[in-house]
């Protein structure tokens, strides 16, 4: 009998097959990916953690026990001190200005995936929260396991595939797979297919960001700069 996570990871499976496919992902195991494409990722991305170490911690509130309070903390903590210092790296590699941190404004696709997964944070159960936030985890990781034996000559790349390919990372992943196991062990069935639906939503998120970073993506209109504002 399939796992509740074999169940979620085969309703994924033509999303699953179009992250590993998408050309930004196959460009950075190529190094043939425009640098400028990844360093617009880089800062949507940064957004994006941001938020997420927000949504684990919501996640922690939401445990039964004291336990996995601690460990949902431990990932919220982990998201900030791991994904986020190594964005900050390559955000000087890349040579990102103070100015350009400070006017940052999120894509229409990193604004809609980071409240996405606040709509589940604010109302849903630990185990909806975790199936909507596992896809960032879960996705990253094959990423990371199938580009393991890419040899771009970009060093950013290198880094990029290594961190998300590591063991540290694959022993997160398998936490959060084997604690919605559980969890769906109890839910009920509207609970459980509330899971799905989060789950599956996100997997959809989660290709539409690489999207976003390769066409980079803007807001239809653009609104007037504040300095326009305060000098009109």
């Amino acid at each position: 009998m399939s796992t509740f996570t074999e169940i979620l990871r085969e309703k994924a499976a033509p999303i699953w097959e179009a992250n590993l496919e998408h050309p930004f992902v196959q460009g950075i195991a190529s190094g043939k990916l425009d640098l400028q494409s990844f360093r617009y990722y880089v800062l949507q991305d940064s957004y994006y953690l941001s938020h997420f170490a927000r949504v684990q911690a919501i996640g922690a509130s939401r445990a039964e026990d004291l336990n996995t309070t601690a460990r949902m903390a431990a990932h919220a903590q982990g998201t900030s001190q791991a994904e986020l210092s190594l964005h900050e790296k390559f955000i000087k590699q890349l040579q990102v200005t103070s100015e350009e941190l400070a006017n940052f404004q999120p894509a229409p696709t990193a604004y809609a995936y980071t409240s996405h997964l606040y709509r589940v944070g604010a109302s849903g159960s630990l185990g909806e929260i975790i199936a909507a936030i596992l896809p960032c985890y879960w996705i990253y990781y094959d990423i990371g396991q199938q580009l393991k034996g890419a040899t771009p000559d970009e060093p950013i790349y290198q880094e990029w595939i290594a961190a998300y390919g590591g063991e540290w990372f694959g022993e997160l992943v398998q936490e959060q797979l084997n604690r919605l196991d559980e969890l769906a062990k109890t839910a009920s069935e509207k609970e459980k297919g509330r899971m799905i639906d989060h789950f599956l939503i996100s997997c959809q998120y989660e290709y539409l960001f690489w999207e976003m970073a390769y066409t980079f993506e803007k807001w239809s209109i653009e609104a007037n700069s504040q300095e326009q504002l305060s000098t009109s």
